[in-house]
C-alpha cells in the first residue's frame, strides 16, 4: 500500500495549482529545490512520473490519480478539524475551498444561486472552473475539481452521477436581424433553411450548439459567417443587439420574447441539453451540502430529466 506524506501531497497540489515549482515554493515558504525533492520522492515511491515539467506544470495520468487523492485528503482534514473544533480551524486561510466545474450558461443562469444557498449556513469558498458541459468531466478525471455540471451521464471513475434536468434552448434573433436577413421567411421550414447562410453567434470555436442544431435540421453545418463571443451574458447581448441568431437558454430569452425584444425563429424546434451532476464518491458533509443545493435549484430552474 502506498502512503504519501501529507506535506508531500500539499506540495504536489501547490505545484499543479501554482503552475511552477518556483511559485509553489513561494506559496509554501520553502525553496524550489525542496519542492522538487518532495515531488521526486513521491515519484520514486510509486515508480511513476507524476508531473510533466512544463510551464505550466501538467500532471500525468498517474499524477491525476494522486492529485485527486491529495484534494480528498485536504478536504477530509479540514472537515475533521472543524468537527473537532480544533484551534485555528476557523482562521482566515483555513476556510475550506471546493473546486467545481460548470458550463457557462448554467453559471450565468442558476448555478450561483445554488452556491449562495450553501453559503447561508456553511463557511466555504468556491473555486469555479468554467468549461463547456461536454468537457467539464475531464476536470474531474484530472483531479482538478471535486464535482461538475456535465453533459456526460456515465460516471467518471471514483464519482457518482445523478441527473439534474434539461436546459432548453430556443433559436432567437433580434427583430432588426429578422427584418434584415430573414424577411419573407414565412414558414418554419423556410426560416430554418435561411439560417444556413446568415450570421450566427457562437460562444467559441468549440461551441457546437448552433452548428449541431442546424446539422440535425438540414443535414450539414451552417455556412454563414460566425461571431465569437466567449461569455454567456455577452453572447446573449450580442444576439439581442442583432449581431446574429443564436440558441439561448430559456432563462436568458423568455422575458425578451414576451417583450418583443427577441423573435423565436423555429418555435417547433428547440435544443435540449441534458445536464448531470458528477461528484467524488467521498463521505464529505460539505460536498453533500453542495450536492443538495445544486440538485434543489436545478429542479426549480431546469426541465425535468427525460
Amino acid at each position: 500500500m502506498v502512503r504519501f506524506q501529507r506535506d508531500h501531497l500539499e506540495t504536489l497540489l501547490a505545484a499543479v495549482d501554482a503552475g511552477t515549482f518556483d511559485a509553489a515554493a513561494r506559496a509554501l515558504s520553502i525553496t524550489p529545490s525542496a519542492v522538487s525533492q518532495r515531488v521526486k520522492s513521491m515519484e520514486q515511491l510509486v515508480g511513476r512520473v507524476l508531473l510533466q515539467r512544463t510551464t505550466p506544470i501538467v500532471p500525468t495520468a498517474d499524477g491525476e490519480v494522486v492529485l485527486r487523492h491529495a484534494r480528498q485528503v485536504r478536504l477530509l482534514d479540514e472537515e475533521t478539524s472543524r468537527a473537532l473544533d480544533v484551534p485555528g480551524a476557523d482562521v482566515p486561510g483555513r476556510t475550506p475551498s471546493i473546486p467545481l466545474a460548470v458550463n457557462a450558461d448554467s453559471l450565468a443562469t442558476w448555478f450561483l444561486d445554488a452556491l449562495a444557498l450553501v453559503r447561508t449556513d456553511t463557511e466555504v469558498v468556491f473555486d469555479l472552473h468554467r468549461e463547456d458541459q461536454d468537457r467539464t468531466a475531464e476536470l474531474l478525471r484530472a483531479g482538478t475539481v471535486m464535482a461538475a455540471v456535465t453533459a456526460e451521464a456515465d460516471p467518471v471513475q471514483g464519482c457518482s452521477s445523478v441527473p439534474l434536468g434539461v436546459d432548453r434552448y430556443r433559436a432567437v434573433a433580434a427583430p432588426s436581424f429578422v427584418r434584415r436577413y430573414l424577411d419573407g421567411a414565412d414558414t418554419e421550414r423556410r426560416m430554418t433553411t435561411r439560417l444556413d447562410r446568415v450570421p450566427l453567434v457562437d460562444y467559441d470555436r468549440d461551441d457546437d450548439l448552433q452548428q449541431g442544431f442546424l446539422r440535425r435540421v438540414l443535414g450539414h453545418a451552417p455556412r454563414g459567417p460566425r461571431h465569437f463571443v466567449p461569455n454567456s451574458a455577452d453572447f446573449a447581448r450580442a444576439v439581442q443587439l442583432g449581431f446574429g441568431w443564436g440558441l439561448l437558454p430559456e432563462a436568458q430569452c423568455l422575458g425578451a420574447l414576451e417583450r418583443g425584444d427577441l423573435v423565436e425563429l423555429t418555435p417547433g424546434r428547440r435544443a435540449d441539453v441534458a445536464l448531470w451532476w458528477q461528484r467524488w464518491n467521498l463521505a464529505s458533509p460539505l460536498l453533500e451540502r453542495v450536492t443538495d443545493a445544486v440538485r434543489t435549484v436545478a429542479a426549480e430552474r431546469l426541465h425535468p430529466p427525460a
